[in-house]
């Protein structure tokens, strides 16, 4: 497949991170063409838009911004008219719908989301909870947590413990290892969620190979046996189903996915505290 590419600026007075998950949220839909990223965030003074806009003239392309302030939102669609660049202010659309709805003008305020809030030490707290209970550690408060996964190794149970703690879910996660007994903490968790996470035999193989791979290690061993690993992918299986745990096979799963999948469950889990 021949592939193609264009420039893409995104504009921003604050982190750029809404731009950036827009932008690669489209361009994902289109399998033949690259975007290549000028990502210009913080953008807050008349000389820094000036060094964008020679930017945007040196290489010519979509433009994506999210600038607040009026003035400076012009001077950037101006250019881009003159140039023949297409310009589109990603959260204008939103403005004015919201504006239309509750009935009142936006405040003209760069970066409003990333004040340090309640919500924002929430997501801090979080982190730290989900870094300090990874893969087993300090099991003595399991019931503190929003999420517990369990899972044998390599089924992406770290990754999605980082992202869930990046959206303020307090998340630990225990390994299921054969002949190993779950600690005590976990049986008598009432509080949270408990999920396990399972993919199937084949791609768990692989993934251990690889890792071992990198490790230079031995790969004459039951961890990446396909007989034993089917075991292990069987034994988690019954486990759930004995503890009543939802399962989630992330074999062709995203991280972004199966954190969406647990949120949606976690969810449904907090209504039933609500309702008792």
């Amino acid at each position: 497949m021949v592939r193609n590419y264009f420039h893409l600026h995104l504009v921003s007075d604050a982190t750029g991170e809404t731009l950036i998950a827009v932008s690669r949220a489209a361009a994902a839909q289109y399998e033949s063409v690259s975007a290549i990223e000028h990502v210009y965030p913080l953008v807050r003074s008349e000389a820094q838009l000036a060094r964008v806009l020679a930017e945007i003239e040196s290489s010519p392309g979509v433009v994506l911004y999210t600038l607040v302030e009026p003035e400076w939102q012009e001077k950037l669609e101006n250019f881009c008219r003159e140039l023949g660049c297409p310009c589109l202010s990603v959260l204008q659309p939103v403005l004015s719908l919201f504006q239309s709805y509750l009935g009142q003008v936006s405040a003209t305020k760069p970066g409003a989301q990333h004040v340090l809030n309640t919500e924002y030490f929430r997501r801090i707290d979080a982190m730290n909870y989900t870094l300090l209970h990874d893969d087993g550690q300090m099991g003595g408060d399991l019931d503190s947590a929003d999420v517990i996964l369990v899972g044998i190794s390599r089924t992406s149970k770290t990754p999605t413990s980082i992202y869930l703690a990046n959206r303020g879910i307090k998340t630990a996660n225990i390994p299921l290892v054969p002949n190993i007994a779950l600690p005590p903490e976990l049986e008598n968790a009432k509080k949270p969620l408990i999920v396990g996470l399972i993919a199937s035999p084949d791609r768990i193989v692989q993934i251990r190979q690889n890792r071992l791979l990198s490790l230079r290690a031995d790969d004459e061993t039951s961890y990446v046996d396909p007989a034993a690993v089917a075991d292990e992918v069987a034994q988690s299986r019954r486990l759930c189903a004995r503890k009543g745990w939802p399962v989630i096979d992330v074999t062709r799963r995203s991280i972004e996915e199966t954190a969406a999948s647990i949120l949606d469950l976690l969810r449904d889990h907090r209504m039933k505290f609500i309702a008792t």
